[in-house]
């Protein structure tokens, strides 16, 4: 609106220079037809000031010509990206979190993983009995190899958004080369910049399941280690004792 105001304002100077230069141009031709005595040094000062009109008017129309090119590239630089991934990017982020809330057993929670710890890792009961220390073996091995399982699950799901990291950074890259103005390039930068933001969250979250896996089956190995002695130890208890000595 702004700019078709000042070209409206250019077409009205424009014509007002054309009707002045012609007013005072045309009085030396109306004094000479109308038995006027021609006066050159009169004809000379009105052509003058006719010409330092014209160029005053032309100067005028200059700026308001620099005037409306300058909003018309402000408008450029104000208008917005049309292309955004912040959806895409939204649900994959989303997908990713409910893979870690699938996590089973040992789930990602401070008090659950110490109430888990403390009674199947750390405070092995080895009073009890066999069977109740076989079980217990039995839940550490399920634990771990679940570990495993989600980490494979959340790790499938970090590849699975490498196509749509692809596609996102093909359609970014190709806005980006195409804006028209700066906040579109910088629409761009800053999206682009999202989408790294959430290759850091699918690195973090594999990271994150993969250590749990491993973290879980050393405790296992661990825990194995101090039962397997125990077991060891009620073993040798239960043979009878060799004693030396010849036979009578």
């Amino acid at each position: 609106m702004i700019v078709s105001r000042y070209l409206r304002t250019l077409a009205a100077s424009t014509a007002l220079a054309a009707a002045g230069c012609a007013a005072v141009i045309s009085a030396p031709a109306q004094a000479q037809f109308g038995g006027i005595v021609y006066d050159p040094s009169n004809y000379a000062q009105n052509v003058l000031t006719a010409a330092r009109t014209l160029e005053q008017i032309n100067n005028q129309i200059r700026m308001l010509q620099n005037q409306a090119t300058s909003l018309i590239n402000q408008a450029k630089n104000l208008q917005r990206l049309p292309t955004s991934i912040l959806q895409p990017l939204q649900d994959q982020i989303r997908q990713t979190q409910r893979l870690l809330s699938q996590a089973q057993r040992i789930a990602y929670d401070v008090r659950e993983i110490e109430t888990a710890f403390a009674s199947q890792y750390r405070n092995v009961p080895l009073n009890a009995s066999q069977e109740a220390m076989v079980a217990g073996a039995e839940a550490r091995w399920q634990n771990s190899i679940a570990g495993f399982e989600d980490a494979l699950k959340v790790q499938a799901g970090a590849v699975a958004n490498i196509e749509g990291s692809r596609e996102a950074i093909g359609r970014l890259v190709g806005a980006s080369q195409s804006a028209t103005g700066a906040l579109q390039a910088v629409q761009a930068g800053n999206q682009l910049l999202a989408l790294q933001a959430r290759q850091l969250a699918d690195l973090t979250a594999t990271l994150a399941a993969s250590n749990r896996a491993q973290a879980l089956d050393a405790a296992d190995r661990a825990a194995a280690k101090r039962q397997a002695r125990e077991q060891l130890g009620r073993f040798l208890a239960d043979r009878p004792r060799y004693v030396p000595g010849g036979s009578d």
